[in-house]
């Protein structure tokens, strides 16, 4: 895309009801509110066969605390962007947000979204100009709930066709989170993944109990088990681990590839598009990741469809990805549109449509 092409940029405000209230280490949410982007080309008459609409892309900027900017911060980067574009073009209103992670997200989606709308292909074949990918493998999330609640919603989801279950750990004792895990295991048997979620919540003697009695209920992964600082720690786990890969994901942000890389702290990295920045910058911190034999994972921040679908479509362009955290959808009570996604038998089935695959959420259209 060049400067001389007329890009017009447009967003608004959205809030989107979560089904119940989040509890993380920044404080209840609630909702989740941010920007739904739309970038239009005003020059294109429609004139391609494609309808008399002009090519339209769309993006989603969805803050976080403790992941990227501020709401405020975002909304004034997304001002700059569209003075930018207006003046300058796609490249310096990217480099107008830039430090502000959930603006560039909702910027370069829409970019994505728009190009590969007008070359008339899915967004996941635009991102990796690979073969065409039919479904991407996806985990359910079981919350921190009672041995019995938990176990009822692992058998819940294995009803509805996951063969991979995250189960929420941390917030109990060590001894009743290996409890909780085992009465799991025992409930949907030896054929179904279990993985564990600590989200930074151990000491590294708590770490090393948790990883004995998970290896002997089976799980394959325990993510962020200590704190994100703590990067030795967590290549002395996994040094010593009986069997059980180590994830960071809030250590990414922290540290970067490189470092995680050379004190080996990881056999898995998790990425999350928006505080990445955008499924651009993800694909190629996956990229990078996969050249150094470690898994890259796609997770969202439980967002909007028009993010979801976008980290949907990045999923589907990391070969061999394993199962993902892309089935976060029921997790709100409202969205912006329709899922053009299908989540069923443990996959996300891709969009085959050009570009995202999403319509009908600006509301005018």
């Amino acid at each position: 895309m060049s400067a001389a092409e007329d890009l017009s940029l447009a967003y608004r405000p959205f809030s989107l009801d979560l089904v119940e209230p989040l509890e993380t280490a920044d404080g209840t949410i609630a909702s989740r509110d941010g920007f739904l982007v739309r970038l239009v080309d005003e020059a294109d008459d429609g004139s391609d066969g494609a309808g008399d609409e002009p090519a339209v892309g769309y993006g989603e900027a969805t803050p976080l605390p403790g992941w990227t900017e501020s709401r405020e911060d975002c909304e004034r980067a997304l001002e700059r962007a569209q003075e930018a574009l207006r003046t300058d073009g796609p490249s310096e209103a990217l480099e107008a947000v830039d430090r502000q992670v959930a603006a560039r997200h909702a910027l370069s989606l829409a970019l994505a979204d728009l190009q590969a709308t007008r070359e008339s292909t899915p967004l996941y074949r635009y991102l990796g100009q690979g073969p065409m990918v039919g479904r991407v493998p996806v985990n359910a999330t079981i919350g921190d709930g009672s041995p019995d609640e938990t176990v009822a919603a692992a058998r819940a989801a294995v009803d509805r066709g996951f063969t991979t279950c995250k189960l929420k750990v941390g917030l109990r004792s060590v001894e009743d989170d290996i409890e909780r895990v085992r009465r799991v295991r025992e409930a949907v048997g030896d054929r179904i993944e279990l993985r564990a979620d600590a989200n930074e919540a151990w000491t590294f003697e708590e770490a090393q109990s948790a990883l004995e009695g998970f290896a002997d209920c089976g799980v394959s992964i325990l993510e962020q088990p200590l704190p994100a600082g703590a990067l030795e720690g967590h290549a002395d786990l996994r040094a010593e681990s009986p069997g059980v890969s180590i994830a960071l994901d809030e250590g990414l942000l922290e540290h970067g590839v490189d470092a995680i890389c050379d004190a080996g702290a990881a056999d898995v990295v998790v990425l999350k598009p928006m505080a990445l920045g955008g499924i651009d910058v993800a694909r190629q911190v996956a990229a990078w990741l996969s050249e150094l034999e470690v898994a890259p994972l796609v997770t969202t921040t439980i967002d909007g469809v028009v993010a979801r679908t976008g980290a949907v479509h990045l999923a589907a362009a990391i070969p061999g990805v394993p199962a993902c955290g892309l089935a976060t959808g029921d997790l709100l009570a409202t969205d912006l549109g329709r899922d053009p996604v299908l989540i069923e038998k443990g996959s996300a089935v891709v969009p085959q449509a050009k570009g995202l695959g999403v319509s009908d959420v600006w509301g005018d259209r």
